[in-house]
């Protein structure tokens, strides 16, 4: 029994544990009357102590956590120096999936409303100053006056940029700042580590999050939080089955249908493994069988699984929207703007974590002023939704690639029509 236990996973501990949280919090809600009981004990000391000390810590390492994935991811493109063109084709199309993902996801958010039917109270204010700031203050609010202060008060697209021209220029004087980068690498590699072990408190975590959630709200928050759930979906079939099809005929000719008959076991290996890191070996292995050349794949691939994240950024933007719907706020053009801009730039330093789409969700709601009260409620369901974001995250990063490679003549299209078998030693070698 002791052994079974030991094989579970923990995103799915993860699971049982938003499972167990639930059921636990609506028979809190419907059957538990005494208040000392109910609310003393358990809602405002044990729950709430369990899931908002978790969320504390999570907090605790997303500045340093993204500061550094950035600089790193940033600082290691190198390899754009051999491979200009296709370093170039690589990221402005993945940057262009990417804007066409949150756009596709604020649409659909506002027409779908999965937020309308949910009310919160006693919740922390709204930060009005900066919902009502213009356009060319929020642009200017981008560049940091004062980097500390910056990243003391945990504003994130100032830290990004200042991360990113870090990154830029370790990457122009490679030289001369060979002992800067591998401190940054360290200290990237701690953060995760740290990060990794906090994220083992996260079952207990989440079980407190939802029994406070459904025992404070009850069913009342059920039909909301399914109403986000299918607007996730929604959107992530938009990007993977309309959009991606699209980007791949306009600019290859090639089938779409072929591609996911034959990349069919790769989206079955990212829906269950929840992780984009992990399944690129595969990734590579298929897109090799699909007459893509590795030489392409083998830059490409990885570096999608760091700054290609169309699924987490839609499930971030249906998350933003909907935290606005529920508190009644009303997000104008400029910080629509923003949100594109924040996203598209956190996007590039998502670690490659558990949750890390809820953990990086706290600074896109602090960016726009949201209140954060919501950020409980998605940690509940995340792992529902990660399933589906992870395999769009992947298709995304096979079709740019395919994309790619069919642009600079490293792709074998025989191989992928199937009129020939790929020379398979190669790729093993």
């Amino acid at each position: 029994m002791i052994n079974k236990l030991k094989n579970i996973s923990l995103t799915q501990w993860m699971i049982i544990s938003m499972v167990l949280g639930l059921i636990v919090g609506l028979i809190l809600n419907l059957y538990v009357k005494d208040p000392f009981i109910k609310n003393t004990i358990l809602m405002d000391n044990i729950f709430y102590i369990g899931g908002n000390g978790f969320i504390k810590l999570i907090r605790m390492m997303v500045i340093p956590l993204v500061f550094c994935s950035i600089v790193v991811g940033v600082s290691s493109i190198s390899d754009i120096k051999k491979l200009t063109r296709i370093g170039g084709n690589t990221i402005a199309l993945y940057l262009i999936t990417t804007a066409i993902a949150v756009i596709i996801a604020i649409i659909i958010s506002n027409i779908l409303q999965p937020g309308l039917g949910l009310t919160f109270t006693n919740s922390e204010s709204v930060n009005n100053a900066t919902i009502n700031q213009t356009l060319a203050d929020t642009l200017l609010s981008t560049i940091p006056e004062n980097v500390i202060e910056s990243l003391a008060k945990g504003e994130m697209v100032p830290m990004i940029i200042f991360a990113a021209l870090i990154g830029i220029f370790l990457t122009k004087f490679k030289d001369e700042t060979k002992h800067i980068k591998p401190f940054f690498d360290e200290f990237n590699k701690l953060f995760m580590e740290i990060t990794g072990f906090i994220m083992k408190f996260a079952p207990i975590g989440i079980f407190c999050l939802m029994a406070k959630t459904f025992g404070s709200l009850g069913f009342d928050v059920i039909m909301p939080l399914l109403s986000f759930i299918g607007c996730v979906i929604v959107c992530l079939a938009i990007q993977m089955f309309v959009i991606y099809p699209i980007i791949l005929v306009s600019l290859t000719r090639l089938n779409p249908i072929t591609f996911y008959k034959k990349f069919f076991p790769v989206m079955l290996f990212a829906f269950n493994s929840c992780s984009s890191n992990a399944t690129i070996p595969i990734n590579l292995e298929k897109l090799y069988e699909l007459g893509v050349s590795n030489e392409v794949s083998s830059f490409s691939i990885p570096l999608g699984a760091t700054i290609n994240m169309d699924g987490t950024s839609i499930f971030q933007v249906c998350a933003v929207m909907f935290t606005a719907q529920a508190f009644g706020i009303h997000l104008g053009l400029d910080m629509m703007l923003l949100i594109i801009l924040t996203i598209m730039l956190i996007s590039i330093g998502t670690p490659g974590i558990p949750s890390a789409g809820v953990i990086t969700l706290n600074t896109v709601m602090a960016s726009v002023g949201l209140p954060l009260a919501t950020v409980g409620l998605f940690f509940g369901i995340d792992h529902i939704v990660n399933m589906f974001r992870i395999v769009s995250n992947v298709v995304g990063d096979a079709i740019c690639t395919i994309c790619v490679s069919f642009k600079n003549n490293y792709m074998d299209t025989d191989i992928y029509n199937g009129k020939k078998s790929p020379p398979y030693n190669k790729f093993k070698n």
